[in-house]
């Protein structure tokens, strides 16, 4: 991996928003903040000795909203200067919130929304992938939410070149849709990297060692886009040369080895950068859907560490029933089953809340689902639970469903509940 270069982002507090956020304070930035690497299994404890610390992880709660490229859309990138009055708008309402966390979509599809010399410029910049919008729309963002004692976490989509025949609307040149077709695997009209490729999986952590190499991040962030599919012929060829006899094993083998790839990357950037990932909050299909060994990551600590903390996206509401009458996934009831996963010292586990069902319900079979998500405090409710019950902290999907332009009026509350909860009324 290439060394970390100090990139300067206009200001010199360029690590401001993961140090503070490490001491377990959030505070509007002021002076200069350089980075820092927390001296490796040593932290002053008082008498007797504390169990050793995660450099990586906050000493409070962690409090986030996920940005995605849906997001991005709403802003203006006609220019430097649109951009980061956006930018600016966007971070301060986070903010207002008490959340201390963005993760920020960067590269949703096998594109960038920063300079990379492995991806083309996403699409979302100027409407073309491939196109320079002439500014750099991270380096900005890092900026702002430094400034404001913010952390930002890039969230990389590394798998996901395609989601459908009109998203991303072109493909660039240098897209690895046209450079590297030997490394694809499609479904309907996705077209994804192939999971069983190892040079495809080398290329990700690549580009994870660029964007830290580059930019002042707090961390990297995955979601839950591994395996795209459970059709035994999408790595036949591949699976039938490692001689493996069981598909599913070898395929979580296969994502596990990516997951420790990158985590080690970041560590080698800087050991106080965090690596999370956010998979569904049905851990059925994340074992034997899409292959992501989720149990065994919350389990593996110290050396054989492969994450600093898991965010499953637990976006069902208290009562939320299937049609075979289930109540498992219950906000009451799937909580309590992910807390009682072993889960190794150093590891964090944080849950993603889904505020994008304001207004709009979970879509329960009882019938009751958008009264109990029509309260005005639906949110606020799931995360003082979160609290009562010992979870170290939570994440919002997304933040277009609290501000953008289609955020239902119930949002307004949602907002105040969470601002008097989280002690950041105006």
């Amino acid at each position: 991996m290439t060394r970390r270069r100090r990139k300067k982002t206009g200001t010199t507090q360029r690590r401001f928003g993961r140090r503070s956020f490490l001491a377990g304070a959030v505070v509007l930035a002021g002076g200069a903040a350089a980075a820092l690497l927390h001296r490796c299994g040593t932290v002053p404890v008082s008498d007797p000795p504390a169990p050793a610390v995660n450099p990586a992880l906050p000493s409070g709660e962690w409090r986030a909203a996920w940005v995605s490229y849906l997001d991005w859309a709403e802003l203006d990138f006609s220019g430097a200067d649109a951009f980061r009055a956006g930018a600016a708008q966007l971070l301060d309402n986070c903010a207002g919130l008490g959340l201390n966390t963005v993760i920020a979509q960067v590269r949703p599809f096998g594109d960038a929304l920063y300079r990379s010399s492995l991806y083309p410029w996403s699409h979302l910049c100027t409407g073309r992938q491939g196109q320079d919008p002439g500014f750099d729309p991270l380096d900005i963002f890092l900026q702002e939410a430094h400034r404001r004692g913010i952390s930002v976490e890039a969230w990389i989509n590394p798998y996901r070149l395609r989601s459908s025949g009109a998203m991303p609307p072109n493909l660039a040149p240098e897209n690895l849709v046209n450079t590297h077709p030997e490394w694809l695997c499609t479904v309907g009209e996705g077209v994804y990297l192939n999971p069983a490729e190892p040079a495809a999986a080398d290329y990700v952590v690549q580009g994870v060692a660029e964007l830290l190499q580059n930019y002042p991040v707090d961390g990297i962030h995955f979601d839950d886009y591994f395996y795209p599919s459970t059709d035994a012929a999408l790595d036949a060829a591949q699976f039938a040369a490692s001689g493996a006899s069981d598909l599913g094993s070898w395929r979580r083998q296969k994502i596990t080895a990516l997951v420790q790839a990158v985590y080690r990357t970041v560590k080698a950037a800087d050991p106080t950068l965090r690596f999370g990932i956010s998979p569904q909050g049905n851990p059925d299909n994340d074992v034997n859907q899409q292959y992501s060994d989720v149990t065994a990551w919350l389990a593996a600590g110290g050396e054989a560490a492969v994450i600093d903390y898991l965010c499953p996206q637990v976006y069902w509401g208290y009562g939320f029933t299937l049609s075979s009458g289930s109540t498992r996934f219950a906000f009451e009831n799937i909580l309590p089953e992910w807390l009682s996963y072993p889960r190794a010292e150093d590891v964090a586990l944080y849950f993603g809340l889904g505020a994008y069902r304001i207004g709009t319900g979970d879509g329960s079979s009882d019938g009751d689902s958008l009264r109990r998500w029509s309260t005005g405090s639906a949110l606020a409710a799931q995360v003082e639970d979160l609290r009562s019950k010992g979870a170290q902290g939570w994440a919002l999907y997304r933040y277009g469903s609290l501000f953008g332009a289609s955020a239902p009026e119930l949002a307004a509350a949602e907002c105040a509940a969470l601002r008097r909860i989280n002690g950041a009324e105006p």
